[in-house]
């Protein structure tokens, strides 16, 4: 499966929500949705709720997530 451009989809702006990551044309924010999944919402709630959304644009979150945390160094939890 080849992957997303998550530069397509997550955009960050100043003036919207202090310029945390969101999806491009709305004020959802990137942690405003992966908290939703981490709830338990399912990708059909989340479409339901959100038209707005679409599943290219959900993968683009997931996607911009998993490169942030690439990107970071990790320690064990207690």
């Amino acid at each position: 499966m080849e992957g997303i451009n998550w530069r397509d989809h997550i955009v960050s702006d100043t003036d919207i929500l202090l310029g945390k990551p969101i999806v491009k044309g709305t004020r959802l924010s990137v942690e405003f949705i992966l908290g939703l999944f981490a709830e338990g919402w399912t990708e059909e709630q989340v479409l339901v709720n959100y038209p707005v959304l679409s599943r290219e644009k959900i993968r683009a979150v997931f996607a911009f997530a998993a490169e942030c945390m690439h990107a970071e160094v990790l320690y064990g939890l207690p």
